[in-house]
């Protein structure tokens, strides 16, 4: 006997799959030719059919895959259809190559069209103007702590945080030459340094460090000079046809890099999700403490608070606050209420899918 010939359960889900496989054309189809005829949606299709389907498949759903699953599926299918006649735009910090770049194809898997952008400030612009969908920028680093040019962009536009993804950040050291002996220059972003500052003074002390706006503009920046590398990433060196001189180089190999999807549209609840906040509260004893104690009285998880400076104000603060809950959740509008009447100053940055 062949222990390799189908059974029946393989002749039936193979059955089930080409039915599923047709039935997913067929919708395709369908919803392409309704986009055609509407050019309805902005993004990856319109809050008010989002929200039909997503109800739909709670209401049909018998399991045993969960409806937050589902929904992944089926967001899936629309941004495939959606690419077809119209592509999603994203914005990033470029140029092409950077850590940025990668969470970009985990949001989208790939279905999207990337527009690198030189600044963090531009990828906002680039949304905010309606050039772009969406953008993607970095929040954190799980050893350097916070982007604070995010952090004061989040303060000021009206986009809203949609998703966050955590990327595994490893880097190396790119040049045209192929003796690390000879690097005289290492084009490095700050942040970056920072975070492969012991790697650099062990091996390279001597070496001039040049700070530029992104990992892969240092990675073509270090391609135009004969004794220049760069921090950047593997991908870096590939489109600037540059030599792995070292890998791994970070201090750290918990290195994590958090990232933000932003976007006109928020996020409808999952289930899973996470809050972001900034806010600031009256200068008088206990004031930030009366904030902290609406989290404590309507248990909700805070799982991140961070002091900035108010670049309007001398010597005030902005506080930016991470917590578990979506800003529809009844227990979250009463906790926000609570804030609202503590601080002086309260924006919801939006409420998203936990990333892992």
């Amino acid at each position: 006997m062949n222990s390799m010939a189908p059974d029946r359960n393989d002749n039936d889900l193979e059955s089930i799959d080409r039915e599923i496989i047709r039935l997913i054309s067929e919708r395709s189809n369908l919803y392409i030719r309704m986009l055609k005829s509407r050019l309805a949606g902005d993004g990856l299709f319109s809050a008010e059919y989002r929200d039909r389907l997503f109800k739909l498949i709670e209401e049909a759903n018998t399991g045993p895959l969960s409806d937050q699953i589902l929904k992944r599926i089926y967001t899936d299918m629309v941004t495939g259809s959606m690419t077809i006649i119209a592509p999603v735009t994203v914005a990033f910090l470029g140029p092409e190559g950077s850590f940025s770049n990668i969470p970009v194809n985990e949001f989208f898997n790939e279905g999207a069209a990337s527009l690198p952008q030189r600044t963090i400030q531009d990828v906002f612009q680039q949304v905010e103007s309606g050039k772009a969908h969406y953008g993607v920028v970095p929040v954190e680093n799980s050893t350097e702590g916070s982007v604070t040019y995010t952090l004061d962009e989040l303060t000021e536009t009206s986009l809203n945080i949609i998703s966050e993804k955590y990327v595994r950040v490893t880097y190396s050291l790119l040049s045209r030459l192929k003796d690390i002996t000879s690097v005289q220059k290492i084009f490095t972003h700050p942040q970056t340094l920072g975070q492969c500052k012991a790697w650099i003074r062990n091996n390279l002390p001597d070496a001039e460090i040049v700070s530029v706006e992104s990992t892969s503009r240092a990675a073509e920046l270090a391609s135009r000079e004969p004794d220049a590398a760069a921090i950047a990433s593997d991908i870096a060196a590939g489109i600037y046809h540059l030599n792995i001189l070292a890998t791994m180089i970070e201090d750290s190999r918990q290195n994590y890099t958090r990232f933000f999807l932003i976007g006109r549209d928020g996020s409808k609840p999952t289930g899973n999700d996470k809050t972001s906040i900034v806010c600031a509260v009256r200068d008088k004893p206990g004031a930030l403490l009366g904030l902290l104690k609406a989290f404590a009285a309507a248990g909700i998880n805070m799982t991140k608070i961070e002091s900035r400076p108010d670049k309007k104000k001398m010597w005030e603060y902005n506080f930016f606050i991470d917590f578990i809950g979506h800003q529809d959740d009844a227990i979250v509008k009463k906790a926000l209420e609570k804030i609202r009447k503590e601080a002086i100053f309260l924006k919801i940055l939006g409420s998203y899918p936990v990333g892992n």
